[in-house]
């Protein structure tokens, strides 16, 4: 079988890793990455799965990477800037860069599983603006600042 192909029974195969945001205690996945099974280096690909009561991530945007959700079963509340909105299997959200925040929240008891992928730039700033926080990702390290820490230059 080709290095490029994965099938359903190598995805079966594929370890699962827990990941929880550093900046929120409730946004938990469990994520099988399949972009770099296939050798992909540019995109990340993963199948997601976030239980019961759980948060996809903070509530944020990028302003140099795109991503986009495709909902594979469950369903779940997108937030997409302010409002909210019933997502299930089939659905689809894109997200250029810079966006609207967005962020999934799992309120059922069967499992929200979805398709996640984006571009991963060597540099890219995220921000959170419900916790008025941004994120500096520049050549593998990664800095936050608090928005009251920021200090907005005037001019050139």
């Amino acid at each position: 079988m080709s290095k490029h192909l994965l099938n359903d029974e190598k995805i079966a195969a594929l370890p699962i890793t827990r990941v929880q945001h550093q900046f929120n205690d409730n946004a938990i996945r469990s994520t099988k990455t399949l972009s770099s099974a296939t050798g992909m280096q540019r995109l990340g690909i993963h199948l997601v799965t976030i239980s019961q009561g759980n948060d996809s991530t903070t509530h944020h945007y990028h302003d140099a990477d795109e991503e986009f959700i495709y909902i594979v079963s469950g369903k779940g509340i997108a937030r997409i800037g302010e409002e909210s909105f019933e997502v299930g299997a089939g659905d689809f959200m894109g997200f250029p860069a810079p966006s609207d925040a967005h962020s999934l929240h799992n309120p059922n008891a069967e499992d929200l599983v979805y398709l996640m992928g984006g571009e991963g730039w060597p540099v890219d700033v995220v921000h959170y603006p419900e916790i008025k926080r941004s994120m500096t990702r520049s050549h593998g390290k990664r800095a936050y600042s608090d928005w009251e820490d920021i200090t907005e230059v005037k001019g050139r």
